[in-house]
């Protein structure tokens, strides 16, 4: 018969690397970002990236 824990063990072990690696490619696509709009914000001068809302009304973009 076949033991089943080490299976278990594994397929456990997969799904949270599965997971973690979706995390961590998640956040780097958002420092990426993050960095890209400061290294422009430094170019121009500005002192932030405005956003348009919902309501029509420009507010600085928030992290």
């Amino acid at each position: 018969m076949v033991d089943l824990m080490p299976f278990l063990l594994f397929g456990l072990v997969g799904a949270a690397a599965y997971y973690g690696f979706k995390q961590f490619k998640g956040d780097a696509v958002r420092v990426a970002e993050r960095n890209r709009r400061s290294e422009q914000e430094l170019r121009t001068g500005a002192q932030g990236t405005l956003v348009r809302g919902e309501d029509g009304v420009y507010r600085l973009k928030r992290d």
